[in-house]
């Protein structure tokens, strides 16, 4: 990293401006990635959704962080992503310092486990690695290569295993609300017949 960048809180009012960012790069076909199914009914965590803004262009950098529960016990942990740079602005540091600013201010807030996928030589310069095989499920088609994780906390892996879903669909012992996206309202509407 060349400059020190300023890193904002996201505001509301970014939302439209933060939308378009992540269009641009990654285009609308993102949404339909099994990271997003983590998403959908999700909120970003308070204080863990940050910008970069520069001007002419204004955010050029982007990031969030996301509440998850793993396994049937339910063990916490977060999910990073979107991550996004402007195209003009790619390759300066931008991305790593929001990762870096984002996975301190979760640390700092007792967050012990972050998980994301995406490519592994990247994300290793803030301290993720690849996942064992088979620990964690995401709620769809998942490369195993870029299923990654970060401890911010020492040993925040240890004992957890299992399908990985945001809070609202997750429940105690519940095999349907475990299920692949989609899956689940149409073995609910199966069983209503």
């Amino acid at each position: 990293m060349n400059q020190p960048y300023h890193i904002e809180s996201t505001l509301t009012s970014d939302e439209a401006e933060i939308e378009a960012l992540l269009d641009r790069t990654f285009g609308i076909s993102r949404r339909t990635k099994t990271s997003y199914r983590l998403r959908e009914g999700n909120r970003p965590v308070e204080g863990l959704s940050l910008v970069i803004r520069e001007a002419p262009l204004g955010i050029v950098g982007t990031v969030s962080f996301w509440p998850l529960r793993i396994g049937a016990r339910g063990a916490p942990a977060l999910l990073l992503g979107p991550l996004a740079v402007h195209p003009e602005r790619q390759n300066l540091g931008i991305g790593l310092a929001l990762m870096k600013e984002g996975l301190a201010r979760a640390r700092a807030m007792g967050h012990g486990l972050v998980i994301l996928v995406g490519d592994e030589p990247y994300y290793a310069r803030a301290g993720f690695s690849r996942l064992p095989a088979g620990l964690l499920t995401m709620p769809g088609p998942t490369d195993p290569h870029r299923f990654l994780h970060v401890e911010l906390v020492p040993g925040a892996l240890k004992g957890v295993e299992g399908i990985v879903l945001p809070p609202h669909r997750f429940v105690s012992g519940s095999a349907p609300l475990a299920e692949p996206h989609g899956a689940d309202r149409q073995k609910q509407g199966a069983e209503a017949q």
